[in-house]
């Protein structure tokens, strides 16, 4: 073990157990089904173990900021528990995810993470459940709409379900007409400006979207196959693209069609551009990724799917402030200057007016849509759907999400 151990990115979730406010630690990787409980003066020490501290240092910095010493054998087992659930950044999580990774490779397919847990496993209930959202969505006065791509939410169905239902059901005649299907999401675990593919085909309850492998691998050779699979593990439990693609796989089943081959593309963070003040117009993969999509999909009639929220505000993600009536509209208003970029195909008014508040409204589709806007060059576009869905049991914290529709 290291003499300065280093935390893996994980999850910090405030939880209550048996009375006791405590703090859950997630590994968005899963390299284990172990799940830690900390007390907060436990999860307080974590902040140290950054990879520059022994334990003595972590010891005596703790001691010092919250004025409380703890003794080094709590330190050490703390330490050893940690390890044993894969949760530090050495040589045994790292073999670890190279394991995990091979088996994932060695699938047939993608299997649908969150079926029978955010969403129905079984096909007739999960229908029930999709048009159940869509019951109050009067499609009279629409005419077929056979666009080039959308904008969908990727947070969870039981909040967005109603907005994910007025951009789905609108994109049928689209989706009829499609060769291939594109779909950019948010990779939550990514790196900076990372870009991650995958050849395995997802599954949902449904049955199997088809894979495009010609496409990945021509994509790959683009940026360089180590680049492109690096994080291919990402794709295990990422739900950005997988709760698109079952709505896709759903009106491909209204449709009567079998569906068309799915490419998924997971992008990751734009933090770095913003922090910098460098541009993903500059960067050297992202522009050969870019051109060898024009490239690859030239003649095909593509749908390019965005599947992204917008805004994430408030205390749960670690605002001072709980959002009153005005907070709440400048949020709606910021997100509607970015929803007009989108609909007029402007990725770089999209960039500035995120890159200019220094991301401070932490946009969860900031890469996925500037990409694919990039990609997609020219269109226009209309806003079928907004909602701004709770994040706390207090309404103190929101998510902002859309329905849009390109052609």
């Amino acid at each position: 073990m290291s003499t300065k151990p280093a935390l893996r990115p994980l999850d910090f979730q405030p939880v209550y157990y048996q009375g006791r406010q405590m703090w859950l630690l997630r590994d968005p990787l899963r390299l284990s089904d172990m799940q830690l409980l900390l007390p907060p003066a436990l999860a307080h020490l974590l902040t140290y173990f950054d990879g520059a501290h022994d334990l003595s240092q972590v010891r005596d910095a703790f001691a010092k900021d919250v004025r409380e010493g703890l003794k080094m054998e709590l330190i050490e087992d703390t330490l050893a528990q940690l390890d044993e659930a894969y949760l530090l950044d050495n040589e045994r999580s790292r073999l670890m995810r190279l394991a995990l990774l091979k088996s994932f490779r060695e699938q047939s397919q993608r299997p649908a993470a969150l079926a029978g847990l955010g969403y129905p496993a079984d096909p007739q209930a999960l229908v029930a459940q999709f048009e159940q959202y869509g019951a109050d969505d009067s499609l009279e006065n629409w005419n077929g709409w056979q666009g080039r791509a959308l904008v969908s939410p990727h947070i969870d169905y039981q909040r967005g379900g109603p907005v994910y239902a007025r951009v789905w059901r609108r994109a049928k005649a689209a989706v009829a007409e499609a060769d291939l299907v594109l779909i950019f999401g948010t990779d939550h675990n990514g790196g900076l400006g990372t870009i991650t593919l995958t050849g395995l085909p997802y599954a949902t309850p449904f049955g199997l979207l088809p894979a495009a492998p010609e496409v990945v691998q021509e994509l790959a050779q683009a940026i360089g196959p180590e680049t492109a699979f690096e994080l291919e593990l990402n794709h295990r439990e990422e739900h950005s693209i997988e709760l698109s693609a079952v709505w896709l796989h759903y009106i491909c089943r209204q449709l009567g069609r079998t569906p068309p081959p799915m490419v998924p593309i997971l992008c990751g963070s734009f933090h770095h551009f913003v922090s910098n003040g460098s541009r993903p117009a500059q960067d050297g993969t992202l522009n050969a990724f870019v051109d060898a999509l024009k490239h690859v999909t030239a003649g095909k009639k593509v749908l390019a799917v965005a599947s992204v929220d917008l805004a994430h505000v408030g205390p749960t993600f670690g605002d001072s402030f709980a959002l009153d009536g005005a907070s709440r509209e400048q949020v709606s208003a910021s997100d509607g200057r970015l929803i007009t970029a989108i609909n007029q195909g402007d990725y770089e008014r999209f960039y500035n007016e995120i890159a200019a508040v220094q991301d401070r409204n932490r946009i969860c589709g900031f890469s996925s849509t500037y990409l694919m806007l990039r990609y997609l060059e020219q269109v226009q576009g209309v806003q079928v759907a907004y909602e701004q869905c709770p994040a706390d049991e207090q309404e103190a914290s929101f998510v902002s999400i859309c329905g849009l529709l390109l052609s």
